[in-house]
C-alpha cells in the first residue's frame, strides 16, 4: 500500500504559509527543520544567516494525510514558478516498491534526484514524469522495524 500526501514548494513564504494553515486545520508540526539545520549542499557554498532560518521540510497532519513543505529558494533549489510548485509525495511499504514506483514514474521523463539513501534516514527520489508531473518518492527506512 502507498500513501499519497501534497508537498508545496514556497519562494521563502513556507512558515507563514504553514502557520497560516495550521490556524485553519489546527494540530502541530510532524516535523520543522531549516536549512541551517541539514548538511552543507553542495555548489551551494555558505548559507546567509536569513537563508539558514528559511524551512527546509515542514509537515502539518491533517486527518489521515500529510500537507508538507518547503521554500526552495536559489542557490539551495531553481526558483519557484507558481503552478509547478506542487509534487504529489508517494510513501511506499517498502524500499523495493518505491523503487519500483520511481523508476517506472521517472521512465521517459527527467530525474532531479536519484532514489537513494538520504540524510534524513529515508530512501528518497524526485522526478517529474513524461507528462510534466512532479514526484517525490520517500520510503521511511524506520518504517521497517
Amino acid at each position: 500500500m502507498v500513501k499519497m500526501n501534497t508537498y508545496l514548494n514556497f519562494p521563502g513564504t513556507a512558515e507563514e504559509a504553514f502557520n497560516f494553515y495550521k490556524s485553519i486545520f489546527g494540530g502541530e508540526f510532524g516535523m520543522l527543520s531549516r536549512y541551517k539545520d541539514g548538511p552543507p549542499m553542495e555548489g551551494a557554498g555558505p548559507l546567509s544567516p536569513e537563508l539558514g532560518e528559511k524551512i527546509l521540510h515542514v509537515s502539518l497532519p491533517i486527518g489521515d494525510n500529510m500537507l508538507m513543505a518547503s521554500d526552495a529558494v536559489p542557490p539551495m533549489c531553481p526558483p519557484v514558478t507558481m503552478g509547478t510548485n506542487v509534487s504529489i509525495s508517494l510513501h511506499p511499504d517498502s524500499e523495493a516498491e518505491g523503487k519500483r514506483l520511481f523508476d517506472a514514474l521517472s521512465a521517459g521523463g527527467e530525474i532531479q534526484c536519484p532514489y537513494q539513501p538520504m540524510f534524513w534516514g529515508a530512501v528518497y527520489g524526485m522526478c517529474t514524469d513524461k507528462f510534466g508531473i512532479q514526484w517525490m518518492v520517500n520510503y521511511e527506512q524506520s518504517q521497517a522495524a
